[in-house]
């Protein structure tokens, strides 16, 4: 968890710099544009890392930026959709730790051509950070990352407390997007640069995969891997079926065989299989299959509107209450703490009270002895969790709309901060769904639709806020309380207890009273040694 939460801290360090530095870096091309264009043209000189307050003012270099950052989102994310699947696939035959090493690298080369672009704005176009995005997409991005670390908390967490230890998870997300943009905002005040916090958050992030590789356990056992490698290869095994015309065409030319040959290889090498375990085959399937597409979109578009959100919120308070640096800084730090305190305090809170508290009872009513948990589907604790977070994202994103002073801005923001158990309780509740040697493999599907939202969501937010941010800025928060609005109403088709069918290989769960380690993890006395009891 330390390590992470240093990734994290890293992480929300940056965000705010890392966005007026690109605002600082396309209002110093604009306007000497501008310049060269109309050599009567007067403007005041930017400074990148400086307070630029013509910058933040101009409406057409905040459309530039919206553009700009939509570039990075669709590039990252297109790229992230072809790999974070084959990431979170692997990751269930190969082990974790691996795969979280590979997918931490992007990053670094991120962080490299942000600090060249800051340091040397004249010689290194701010448009070479498109490449540091480039390759950040091409190692799976943020996305993988996070669908790895949920998937290595799962491996580690039995059901009733895996949303929970996500939880946790999202609540060192937050406490880096609390504790970061707030340090780093004093930090930058203190030290008169921009540059300083790049250098950091590089540190950090190298030490992650340090970290990762070093001295993290495996948490999948070498016979939870070769069962998922049976399982694939058997999968790969099966024959294709070949359509009825490509078999008519392929009778009838003389190249038929190998237009055969390569009308299935297009077939198998489908961007969107990796969805098809969210397509569960058999009748006994059909609620499951609707529990994990309404889930799965539910968490599409939470995770599309995180994406967007974030960027186009500072954007605007920025433009409507004239806040600088610091004071978007201690704005994202504010709300990320609530968050914290939700995912930390109070959800720990109603997970004992509401499922650890009953399940106790049901053990000693039992006899007392130690229960063996498997994964049998959501609960109506999920359920009802995800139905009061969304709910707090509706009331909150109506209330983005009507504020018209930062206090009531940052009032609305608040009750959207308790709309973080939603996507802890999404995402443990679809792993509840299969079986365990598949975990891996569904938080990869979900990695695509991850990476479709990041690529779409731009697209639609971004775009409108561009788009309407002279005339009515206030759009965009209508888009996303229609956003959550649906996906409130779709959670009421969400139905608890309801789990993959499969004949073969029974999931072995890990005990309550473990430390949540899977049996066959323990059998095997090779992983994970310092967690046994």
């Amino acid at each position: 968890m330390v390590p992470y939460s240093l990734f994290t801290l890293a992480f929300g360090g940056s965000l705010v710099p890392r966005l007026n530095l690109i605002i600082d870096l396309v209002c110093k091309r604009y306007f000497a544009d501008k310049s060269a264009a109309d050599p009567t043209y007067v403007f005041s000189p930017v400074i990148p890392g400086a307070d630029n307050p013509q910058c933040r003012l101009d409406p057409d270099v905040q459309a530039s930026v919206a553009a700009f950052t939509l570039v990075i989102s669709v590039l990252t994310g297109t790229l992230s959709s072809l790999t974070a699947p084959k990431l979170g696939s692997l990751s269930d035959r190969y082990g974790r730790k691996r795969l979280i090493v590979i997918s931490s690298f992007g990053a670094i080369v991120g962080e490299v051509i942000t600090i060249l672009a800051a340091k040397y704005p004249d010689v290194v176009h701010y448009r070479w950070m498109l490449v540091g995005a480039f390759f950040d997409g091409l190692t799976g991005s943020f996305t993988a990352g996070s669908v790895l670390s949920h998937a290595y908390t799962s491996d580690c967490t039995p059901p009733s407390k895996r949303s929970v230890a996500i939880g946790y998870l999202h609540a060192c997300l937050f406490t880096g997007l609390a504790f970061g943009p707030l340090l780093a905002g004093y930090f930058v005040e203190w030290t008169g640069s921009l540059l300083s916090i790049f250098y950091i958050a590089l540190g950090c992030h190298i030490f992650f995969i340090l970290f990762m590789f070093f001295v993290a356990p495996e948490s999948l056992s070498t016979k939870r891997q070769m069962l998922a490698r049976e399982k694939y290869a058997a999968e790969m095994a099966e024959p294709v079926p070949t359509p009825r015309w490509v078999a008519y065409i392929a009778s009838r030319v003389a190249f038929g065989h190998h237009f055969e040959n390569a009308m299935r290889s297009m077939r198998t090498a489908n961007p969107l299989a990796p969805l098809n375990i969210l397509f569960p085959k058999g009748a006994a399937n059909t609620r499951v299959r609707r529990n994990l597409i309404t889930l799965a979109l539910i968490d599409m578009g939470l995770l599309g509107a995180a994406m967007s959100a974030g960027t186009v919120t500072v954007l605007y308070t920025e433009y409507m209450f004239g806040w600088k640096n610091l004071d978007a800084s201690r704005f994202v730090s504010l709300v990320s703490m609530v968050r914290v305190v939700v995912l930390m305090g109070i959800f720990p809170v109603i997970n004992y009270i509401f499922r650890t508290l009953p399940n106790e009872r049901r053990r000693r009513a039992e006899g007392g002895g130690p229960r063996i948990e498997k994964n049998s589907g959501a609960d109506e604790l999920d359920v009802w969790v995800l139905r009061s977070a969304l709910l707090s994202d509706v009331i909150g994103a109506t209330g983005y709309i009507f504020a018209r002073t930062g206090g009531l801005f940052v009032l609305a923001a608040i009750v959207t901060a308790f709309g973080g158990m939603g996507s802890a309780t999404v995402q443990a509740a679809l792993s509840k769904h299969v079986p365990a040697e598949r975990v891996g493999q569904l938080l990869g599907a979900i990695g695509l639709l991850h990476s479709l939202a990041r690529v779409i969501s731009p697209i639609i937010f971004n775009g409108l806020y561009a788009a309407t941010v002279s005339t009515f800025p206030q759009a965009f928060f209508m888009l996303l309380a229609g956003l959550f609005l649906a996906g409130l109403v779709a959670s009421f088709l969400v139905k608890p207890h309801l789990y993959v069918e499969e004949d073969e290989h029974e999931e072995e769960p890990p005990s309550q009273g473990s430390t949540a380690v899977r049996q066959d993890t323990l059998e095997d006395e090779e992983l994970l040694p310092g967690l046994t009891p």
